[in-house]
């Protein structure tokens, strides 16, 4: 997989407003945000879209879930929805696995 600007966050050579960091993710403020709160979520290992996870990264999914909604309870948000784009004609723009969080 290419170098992507995920890749430079979360080995903080890029700035971002980081609100969860563990072993397995990195979970930051979007900086051109759709709702009163989006954050994206990101597995740390490089996977370019959800169609290139294989069965040995299905825990990654798993754990991205239990974080969106470990932050949505932190956030005190009352509705919020989880956004993931796939391939250029599905709105990806950055090719490093990544869940859009966004709530109310």
């Amino acid at each position: 997989m290419s170098e992507t600007i995920f890749s430079k966050i979360i080995r903080k050579e890029l700035p971002a407003t980081i609100v969860h960091e563990d072993e397995l993710t990195l979970a930051f403020h979007d900086i051109n945000p759709q709702a009163p709160v989006h954050i994206l979520i990101i597995p740390k290992k490089p996977i370019p879209t959800l169609a290139d996870v294989e069965e040995d990264d299905l825990h990654l999914v798993t754990h991205i879930h239990k974080v969106a909604q470990h932050l949505a309870k932190a956030l005190g948000l009352e509705g919020w929805k989880m956004q993931v784009n796939v391939g250029a004609k599905g709105g990806q723009e950055v090719f490093h696995l990544h869940y859009h969080l966004l709530g109310w």
